[in-house]
């Protein structure tokens, strides 16, 4: 055994304090490489409104919308309420979700690269088909792949750089999957612009989606596997010898003693998925769960989804929906920096709490406005225009420093090894299925609710604030190796994770009589 006994939960000994090495620039050049793989569903989500928004896209797909767009009478916050118009920007996210359960046991199997490359491949054809297509069987058909590229992309890309990633810096190269992921919605907001006025605009559109995906493959080619991934493969030495690579040193003992106690674990696990519904795994079931449905239900996708649609519905005309959509979208790529700067400094708690909050404060001033100042065929005034768009910045920048990012980064690092790809895939799983929730909701809600859309969304942010407080430990510099301990000294987790003593084994797991819980 590589490193002193351990357990079901993952390695005994807190080694923390003995690992060894530096940024190096080999870190920054895969991380930056890997993350692109973000910007294939950045790209996505901001391509989608802009697409739906365009009159000639709207005349050949959707042409009873396109009436309803015109007609005076029909309610502002109603005019694109359509199930075919809105399975258009779903059907990918359903796809997504089940691809990203299907991408679990290749990226464990066969490691994280040959994800990220299936992903860039899928998302390649899935391009190549929409940008093409001469009715809605290829274009669903083309959204149905792109859906499949960004279930495997968003199950390896952030578990890539978590693992490939220093300890004390984890946080903040883990966020180069959501930089990348706004960097793709600002691209997309600005292409839509330029294409706009195109008959042929929106196939420029969807078939520029092209270009990131083919940036992931030759990346996800060129790219080391994770020294986790090649140890699980029993690919020891090549293990240590990225390791040392990517740390700049030869004295990596400690990090690959933990590597090596979590890699003979999970070589024991047989079944991943019925592993992480046990108890002692519950604490972070939850957050794999709760951590992504909850960024999905602060909102944030209906605007990016539907900005231009959302500015349209709100009065802006068409050439100032599309200047506003674009303004957020660099808002939110910004906005991610601030987060990369602070978060393994202020760590993740305090990031999320005071992103809910001003979130909260930004969609309940958007629905006081549009309750008070905005009916059915009214439009707003300039000022209050300026102001919607403004809040709806401030809503954006705070999600971009907490939500965003740290909705991928907390359940990429909490998982030991031997579920770790399950436990992403629950993640991407969940996440996706709430994407697709909404996008095939939202322009019915919005219809619905009106301006109260806001509040509904500002209730549930005020939940995760308070679940935040309450139930998620801080993680900043604990390592991913070592994570099992901090459920151990919550006030709540505790209770559920086993202690030294109580020695509760899996029955998926079969250990010898040596090994003990830690």
């Amino acid at each position: 055994m590589a490193g002193g006994s351990f357990g079901p939960a993952g390695v005994a000994k807190e080694r923390a304090q003995q690992y060894k090495g530096r940024l190096t620039s080999y870190v920054i050049i895969a991380c930056t490489v890997a993350a692109v793989g973000g910007a294939i569903f950045g790209y996505d989500v901001g391509i989608s409104g802009g697409v739906t928004s365009m009159d000639t896209f709207l005349e050949k797909f959707f042409p009873a919308v396109f009436v309803k767009k015109t007609q005076a009478r029909e309610s502002n916050y109603c005019k694109y309420e359509n199930q075919g118009l809105a399975a258009f920007t779903s059907s990918l996210y359903l796809a997504g979700l089940v691809a990203s359960l299907m991408a679990s046991p290749v990226t464990r199997k066969f490691g994280r690269r040959t994800s990220i490359i299936c992903g860039g491949l899928s998302f390649l054809t899935g391009a190549t088909i929409n940008a093409s297509a001469m009715n809605m069987a290829m274009l669903l058909l083309g959204r149905i792949m792109l859906g499949v590229g960004i279930g495997f992309a968003n199950q390896a890309v952030p578990l890539y750089l978590s693992e490939i990633a220093p300890t004390h810096l984890r946080g903040g190269l883990n966020m180069m999957f959501q930089v990348a992921t706004t960097f793709g919605i600002f691209i997309a907001n600005m292409i839509n612009f330029g294409t706009q006025k195109l008959n042929w605009g929106w196939r420029l559109s969807l078939g520029l989606a092209a270009v990131p995906a083919l940036l992931m493959t030759v990346g996800g080619i060129l790219l080391p596997e994770t020294p986790n991934s090649l140890i699980e493969q029993g690919k020891i030495e090549k293990g240590r010898e990225i390791l040392e690579k990517l740390r700049g040193t030869k004295n990596v003992d400690a990090e690959f003693e933990d590597m090596m106690d979590a890699s003979e674990l999970s070589n024991l696990v047989k079944n991943p998925f019925r592993n992480i519904l046990e108890k002692r795994n519950r604490p972070e079931l939850v957050m794999a769960i709760c951590m992504p449905m909850f960024q999905i239900l602060t909102g944030i996708n209906s605007i990016l989804f539907y900005a231009p649609v959302l500015f349209q519905s709100m009065g802006f005309g068409g050439n100032a929906s599309l200047y506003a959509s674009a303004l957020t979208g660099a808002v939110l790529a910004s906005s991610t920096f601030i987060s990369i700067a602070t978060v393994d400094k202020l760590g993740r708690r305090a990031l999320l709490i005071s992103g809910g909050i001003q979130m909260i404060t930004c969609q309940v001033i958007v629905a006081i406005i549009l309750g008070i100042k905005f009916g059915d065929q009214q439009e707003l005034s300039k000022g209050f225009s300026i102001l919607v768009v403004v809040m709806i910045c401030l809503f954006v920048l705070a999600f971009g420093w907490s939500w965003g990012p740290l909705g991928w980064t907390v359940p990429s690092e909490i998982f030991p090894l031997e579920i770790r790809s399950a436990g992403q895939s629950i993640t991407v799983a969940v996440n996706l299925l709430f994407t697709f929730i909404i996008a095939q909701a939202f322009l019915a809600i919005l219809c619905a609710f009106k301006f109260g859309i806001f509040l509904f969304f500002a209730g549930w942010i005020t939940i995760m604030t308070i679940f935040v407080y309450f139930f998620l430990p801080e993680t900043k510099g604990v390592p991913i190796e070592e994570m099992k301990f901090i459920w151990k000294k919550h006030w709540f987790w505790k209770k559920l994770v086993p202690t030294q003593g109580e020695g509760e084994i899996s029955n998926s797991v079969e250990l010898d009589e040596n090994v003990r819980e830690p």
